[in-house]
């Protein structure tokens, strides 16, 4: 007996599978949907259950604080003109 069997109105899934940007090319990655990696991209669906790193969730609170709007520009600007991020949107698109 499988889990999904319990549940007939929809499948457990615990990542989706998606296109990202690694570098300069385009990649596939999983977007969790438990745990605490909610929402997130990684590289292998077993990083969604693994525990969250304090110390480098802290470095990161303190960097957006510091570089927050810079970091927003900087990203939005890769995301219009960087080919690799507009692959990514197309391939990303719901059809």
């Amino acid at each position: 007996m499988d889990l999904n069997d319990l549940t007939p109105h929809r499948p457990i899934v615990e990542a989706q599978l998606v296109w990202a940007r690694k570098g300069k090319s385009v990649s596939r990655k999983y977007r969790c949907s438990v745990g605490h990696r909610e929402g997130r991209l990684v590289s292998n669906p077993s990083q969604c259950t693994q525990p969250v790193d304090l110390k480098k969730q802290i470095v990161l609170r303190r960097t957006k604080a510091k570089m927050g709007v810079r970091l927003q520009k900087k990203a939005k600007f890769t995301k219009r003109f960087n080919p690799a991020s507009i692959s990514v949107r197309k391939l990303n698109k719901v059809k």
